[in-house]
């Protein structure tokens, strides 16, 4: 079966990537992920290396020009673009992370090259994982949006996700569209190759009733609160004093919750500018109602000239955690002074904040440590890792009020429940305009608010520990082994020279 020799191929490489984007919440067919990776591996697999780059990236249009166009509503509506601007970013932006897609089938076609055989077929998943994980961390800080494994939260293939993370288990997805495509195409092998694939599958369903941590103290009281400020109304001097005491009284409700969590950014100032008026009556109070505040509010260094996103503890415990994993073109500029002088020049005007650093002691409330993380950082589970033996559970802060009524809200609580499932921990996740939600250590929502709506969500979740596999190794085993696997294969023509028929 010559599948790769029909004209059509790249007319249907974007409508493939549409798909991709269907598999991700709020859509949420996540078998559509197997069918888009399939049709892709199909099309590379007798083209020219330059004729699959150009299929991958007509196929990365399609899922990043649907996955994330909601950029488009940060930049026109909040950002203060004009149109023609905002949409020549937006293509921009698609346009640059198409190239993934695009490199990874140039470079599989190019190594299919060097091997013999049929089993040449599964050098693309390896490929397809490891400019993922380039895409997610390495380049302009990482963008890990729409990386495969976040459509498998609810498969077979979730059971893995406390073992191999989101490039292991991404990587067995895009392995069993290898195999699919091997069955189509051979006679040979294809039953091993299938028993494989469902003895990987049935593997997963048992792992999915594995316990990788254990309680570790009583069940405790929740509030998270959600002040649906509209961002275009958020920052306005006019707005200030009712936006603080939207969230003090708020608070003031729900004082018998031990741990109060405020979103991202609630209060639309610096915290040296609120602290004594606002924020310390509130720690006052807190401590005496035995309960916790954690408050998110942007912070100044001592010295005045470096500006933070930051978290603060109030109530019988106070510290600060500074934001280290920042947004690129949201809280600061790469590729200086060209990304400056492109956006000023479009009167574009964005955060310029300063990372807080790795080494950040972990903050504590309701009697325990627990992991913080300021909206985009959820997105790379590595960093979550960091002290998680010390800390019992996980808190996201974040504000996807800048993307509207979009996907973004709904694929970035995807996103965040990955991380309670790789780190076996509940997760509290406050958000300005929504989704608000509390995640089990299962990847479960317990509860969740209901979106533009002002909420304060109530729920218990209980103190964990215990470390899963994931979190002792991290993603560096899975990409090691990997990385091992694509340079044996570069290698391979050297040791055993041959030549492809002719097709």
């Amino acid at each position: 079966m010559q599948f790769s020799n029909s004209k059509y191929w790249d007319f249907f490489s974007p409508l493939a990537g549409i798909f991709l984007t269907l598999s991700f919440a709020p859509f949420n067919y996540a078998y559509f992920a197997l069918a888009a990776l399939l049709f892709l591996f199909a099309s590379w697999l007798h083209a020219a290396p330059w004729h699959a780059a150009l299929r991958g990236f007509l196929f990365g249009l399609g899922a990043f020009g649907s996955g994330v166009s909601w950029v488009f509503i940060s930049i026109h509506e909040f950002g203060g673009a004009s149109l023609p601007a905002s949409f020549a970013l937006t293509c921009l932006f698609v346009g640059s992370w198409a190239l993934f897609p695009a490199f990874a089938g140039y470079v599989s076609v190019r190594v299919m090259q060097k091997n013999a055989g049929p089993l040449r077929i599964f050098i693309m998943p390896i490929a397809w994982i490891l400019i993922e994980y380039v895409r997610g961390y390495l380049w302009l800080n990482g963008f890990p949006w729409l990386q495969i494994a976040y459509s498998q939260l609810e498969t077979p293939l979730a059971g893995f996700i406390p073992i191999l993370g989101a490039y292991g288990t991404g990587f067995l997805l895009a392995m069993t569209a290898a195999a699919v495509l091997f069955v189509l195409l051979h006679n040979t092998k294809r039953l091993l190759v299938t028993f494989a694939v469902i003895i990987i599958w049935g593997i997963g369903i048992g792992l999915q009733t594995a316990k990788w941590t254990h309680p570790i103290g009583q069940a405790f009281n929740v509030a998270l609160l959600q002040g649906n400020i509209s961002q275009d109304q958020k920052w306005k001097p006019e707005n200030r004093i009712k936006t603080l005491l939207r969230y003090k009284r708020m608070t003031e409700e729900n004082w018998d919750a031990s741990v109060i969590i405020w979103p991202e950014t609630a209060i639309p100032a610096y915290l040296s500018d609120v602290y004594d008026s606002f924020l310390l009556p509130l720690h006052v109070e807190a401590k005496k109602r035995q309960s916790d505040l954690i408050i998110s509010v942007p912070a100044k260094s001592n010295s005045g000239l470096e500006n933070y996103n930051a978290v603060i503890t109030l109530g019988n415990e106070q510290g600060m955690y500074r934001k280290n994993h920042l947004l690129p073109f949201g809280e600061y500029l790469p590729l200086q002074p060209l990304s400056g002088f492109i956006l000023n020049s479009l009167n574009i005007r964005l955060g310029n904040f300063k990372p807080g650093g790795a080494n950040q002691a972990l903050l504590k409330a309701g009697g325990y440590s627990f992991i913080t993380s300021i909206c985009y950082e959820d997105a790379f589970g590595n960093i979550q890792l960091q002290s998680l033996a010390e800390a019992a559970y996980l808190v996201n802060v974040t504000n996807d009020a800048w993307f509207g009524d979009s996907l973004e809200p709904h694929q970035h609580l995807q996103i965040a429940r990955m991380r309670a499932m790789e780190t076996g921990r509940f997760l509290l996740r406050a958000t300005n305009t929504g989704i608000t939600a509390i995640v089990a250590p299962d990847g479960k929502i317990i509860n969740q608010a209901p979106s533009f709506k002002t909420t304060a969500l109530r729920g218990v979740i209980t103190p964990m520990a215990g470390i899963t596999p994931y979190a002792r190794l991290g993603d560096a085993m899975v990409i090691t082994v990997l990385l091992i696997s694509f340079v044996c294969m570069l290698l391979y023509r050297v040791f055993f020279p041959y030549q492809l028929p002719k097709t």
